[in-house]
């Protein structure tokens, strides 16, 4: 009887070892899945945001020429041989060229909108896009702005903070912050609105307390 009460005992001890190696196996294997999943949406975000820059840069080399064909833009072949060298598909080149010369995937013409915005703290932005479909853009917007805690403006809330020089704006009033934490959200929101497809340029007033 004894024996047999110790022979219980010492399978359940080895299937609770079992049970915890497995345990551990399973966990281990769930966490390197994780690390992995993690690294690569880290990669995806960082070449996500790469390709939006050199879209932007053949964008604009197409918009300030108005012309389409890198054989007489030099601006835009120099554009596009970056774009090759970070491996962007001809399907993105194409539709980057379409949209600096005002056309968008539907075959609409591009219409350029300037939202403005405030941000935390009274930051002011000028949002400047260019699109097919001004309801949908405004409202994806005001969707970014107000989940980063600011609010879209009326026409000349914030203007009168930037003065336009050329094609672009600069700051006549602005802003200094002095909390890191509030300039880093302030930064976060600057960087998503930079990564926005629609958006051309994004202009903020607000200037890093040094």
């Amino acid at each position: 009887m004894v024996l047999k009460m110790r022979r219980k005992h010492i399978m359940s001890v080895v299937a609770h070892v079992v049970h915890f190696a497995m345990y551990n196996d399973l966990m281990s294997g769930h966490s390197k899945w994780n690390n992995i999943k993690n690294k690569k949406g880290a990669e995806d975000a960082k070449r996500s945001k790469v390709f939006t820059q050199l879209s932007k840069n053949i964008r604009t080399a197409v918009r300030t020429t108005g012309i389409g064909d890198p054989d007489s833009n030099p601006s835009l072949r120099f554009a596009m041989e970056k774009a090759r060298e970070a491996n962007m598909s001809n399907e993105h080149v194409k539709r980057a060229i379409d949209r600096g010369l005002g056309k968008s995937t539907s075959g609409h013409q591009l219409e350029e909108v300037t939202y403005e915005a405030y941000a935390l703290g009274g930051v002011g932005f000028l949002i400047v896009t260019r699109t097919d479909n001004h309801q949908r853009t405004g409202a994806e917007i005001r969707n970014m702005i107000e989940k980063a805690g600011g609010s879209l403006g009326g026409p000349g809330s914030v203007m009168f903070m930037f003065t336009r020089a050329g094609a672009e704006y600069k700051v006549s009033i602005p802003l200094e912050i002095e909390d890191l934490e509030k300039w880093e959200q302030i930064q976060e929101l600057f960087d998503a609105l930079e990564e926005h497809e629609d958006v051309e340029a994004v202009y903020m007033n607000a200037v890093k307390h040094t």
